[in-house]
């Protein structure tokens, strides 16, 4: 009896060979930035309430010229338009948060162009900056305009012991302790984003759990802050606390919204607890011995310009690579 044996066709398979990223998430670039501005609303809604609603002018102006900016600019280099992913409105919020106050809109307006310009799109746009574009446009304004970027306006509801001096400021040139209530709260001079601890906390706690900012930032900042702070507190009594220390300025913006930007951030577990405890370093010199009273600024970009050694130094072992030995 004959029997036939039928042979099947081999199967043709495909490869797809692609460059990076090959881990695919539902958070897209314009879905994180509009989400961050999202949870940025608890400390606009505790900046209008404290000073007043025609801040909202600070706001609008300094969002209007970083798109702007970044459309013009790109116009200008012929390449594609991005201004609807949100990256330039976040900039142009975060930027506007970090001033006080009744601040100048016309010196709002070139601090925007120049967080744009020199912060971002000189480096070739959105992913190759090196340091956060936000506080590149507050450092420009530091120098540009220090008088009136130190200018303090008094909140609505201060009490008589209140004045319209930040907390930092008050102690360091007048010696004045405030309460941490009041900077829970944000009934206090400051920054338009920076004094209500609650808000900033509602809007990172949120951030965090969403999965957007790595814990491993803002929490080593924190005990590199208790860390740090306790030290020199504990060699001079004078010196603030490091509860002050991390409720008192920007400290907890700069941990929730600043500090964690992707870009300007290292990209690996290690490098994030060095990241945070370097800034919280950085950050204690400069409030207990530097000439001004606040550093969160400088110690985030002076960081920022450590990432990519950090990332170099902090990359784990490839899966696979054996390390050489050398014969004695």
């Amino acid at each position: 009896m004959e029997t036939t044996t039928t042979i099947e066709p081999k199967q043709k398979v495909y490869f797809s060979l692609t460059t990076s990223p090959h881990l695919h998430s539902k958070w897209t670039t314009s879905k994180v930035m509009w989400f961050v501005a999202a949870a940025l609303l608890p400390s606009i809604a505790a900046a209008l309430t404290f000073f007043g609603w025609t801040q909202i002018f600070i706001i609008l102006i300094a969002v209007v010229f970083a798109v702007g900016t970044e459309v013009s600019i790109q116009a200008i280099r012929k390449k594609q338009i991005t201004w609807f992913d949100g990256s330039a409105a976040l900039t142009g919020l975060l930027l506007a948060l970090t001033l006080p106050p009744n601040f100048s809109l016309s010196a709002t307006a070139i601090g925007s162009v120049v967080a744009i310009g020199l912060g971002k799109q000189i480096f070739g746009g959105l992913g190759y900056n090196i340091f956060n574009p936000a506080l590149v446009g507050r450092a420009f304004l530091q120098a540009a305009f220090p008088v009136q970027i130190t200018t303090w306006t008094k909140p609505n509801f201060a009490v008589d012991s209140v004045t319209s001096a930040t907390p930092l400021a008050a102690l360091k040139f007048d010696k004045i302790f405030t309460d941490t209530t009041a900077m829970t709260i944000g009934n206090i001079g400051g920054s338009l984003g920076e004094t209500s601890a609650i808000a900033v906390l509602i809007g990172g706690i949120i951030l965090i759990a969403a999965g957007i900012v790595n814990w491993r930032i803002p929490f080593s900042m924190i005990i590199g802050m208790i860390l740090f702070g306790g030290i020199f507190w504990l060699i001079d009594p004078q010196n603030p606390t490091p509860v002050f220390h991390i409720f008192a300025g920007s400290f907890l913006f700069g941990a929730m919204f600043m500090a964690t930007d992707w870009v300007t951030s290292p990209i690996t577990n290690k490098g994030m607890w060095i990241f945070g405890f370097g800034i919280s370093l950085v950050l204690i010199v400069i409030r207990i011995y530097g000439g001004l009273p606040e550093g969160v600024m400088y110690s985030i970009l002076f960081m920022n310009g450590f990432v990519p050694l950090i990332n170099r130094y902090t990359k784990p072992v490839i899966f696979g690579v054996v390390k050489e030995v050398k014969n004695k």
